[in-house]
């Protein structure tokens, strides 16, 4: 499958492109970026052509990543849809509902697939947690929860016009995807408490807990902070899980698989993912997905209900209630 990188502005970028150079099947064949200087040092790192043209680079492939800022994912899945080309857009699907619902609806006017970036769904431990709910492995659920906490990003992560707000819209659609995936439900009700206390000259949420409800009365909770420190912690962050059963409990961590690394050079230690990659697993099903003509396995719509979650927590901690969805 021939694929394009429209732009490098989301740090995911990097790993995609990196996977594209590995996955047989997956022809990276060029990178656009309005960027120049960016778009062209990429092109260099992952031995492929800079395009500064996008309706050029749209005419070469048969299918695109979109890995621009938050606010412009509309516009460049719009572009490329219009183009005839398939989608696969960087968490979250957009900044408001309805540029998420407007993509949606562009996509499906112009037969073309839109998958959103939910790498954390085709991780070997998801797929394994979610057979364990199927088979009913530890009872009722009646409560979650969950951690998606990381390094401070910075650049335009901090500028809420480009990313639509700090940590709470950057790290819960993540966890917030995996509950509704395993449990097939729907979130009912959220109240959420967010500050900026862990880096105050930003001016932009950094910190939070989320506390939802589900559907069917499940409550769980969300840490989804920007909490672990650049230069000392030993790796980008986390994503866990623990649900708790009436017959049991499944503790989920996606990314414990790794190896100690103590290093004078970096002062500090490391760790390194020997382990199972969630991002190459995806690019393979989107593949297939475009390939075999099979139905989003991350639809357009998944997209919009984690985003939702996230609106409605911002919504939330200003009026200092819970807030009831659909918004």
């Amino acid at each position: 499958m021939k694929i394009g990188i429209l732009s490098f502005a989301h740090l995911h970028a990097d790993s995609y492109a990196y996977w594209l150079t590995k996955i047989p099947e997956m022809q990276l064949m060029g990178i656009f970026d309005d960027n120049r200087e960016r778009g062209e040092e990429k092109a260099r790192k992952f031995q492929t052509q800079f395009i500064p043209q996008i309706e050029r680079l749209l005419d070469r492939v048969e299918a695109v990543i979109i890995c621009t800022e938050n606010n412009r994912h509309r516009e460049f899945t719009e572009v490329s849809a219009q183009a005839g080309k398939h989608v696969l857009c960087e968490k979250p699907i957009a900044t408001t509902l309805e540029d998420a619902q407007a993509m949606i609806d562009v996509c499906e006017k112009n037969r073309v697939k839109l998958m959103i970036a939910f790498p954390c769904r085709f991780h070997p431990v998801s797929q394994h947690t979610k057979k364990l709910l199927g088979d009913n492995v530890v009872g009722e659920i009646l409560s979650i929860k969950g951690t998606n906490r990381g390094m401070m990003p910075g650049d335009w992560f901090t500028d809420p016009r480009l990313s639509g707000g700090g940590a709470i819209i950057d790290h819960t659609v993540h966890v917030v995807d995996l509950i509704r995936w395993m449990l097939k439900q729907e979130v009912a009700k959220v109240y959420a408490e967010i500050d900026n206390l862990i880096f105050p000259d930003l001016g932009i949420d950094d910190c939070g807990t989320l506390v939802f409800t589900l559907e069917n009365g499940i409550f769980a909770t969300l840490d989804p902070s920007w909490s672990r420190p650049l230069r000392s912690y030993p790796t980008w962050g986390d994503v866990t899980l623990e649900l708790i059963g009436t017959r049991g409990v499944i503790q989920v961590d996606l990314y414990a698989q790794n190896l100690n690394l103590y290093c004078e050079k970096e002062s500090k230690a490391s760790w390194i993912n020997w382990g199972s990659n969630a991002d190459r697993e995806m690019l393979r099903e989107y593949k297939r997905c475009v390939v075999e003509n099979l139905p989003s396995p991350v639809t357009g719509y998944d997209g919009l209900k984690a985003l939702e979650v996230a609106l409605a927590a911002y919504r939330s901690a200003k009026a200092k209630k819970p807030v009831s969805l659909p918004l």
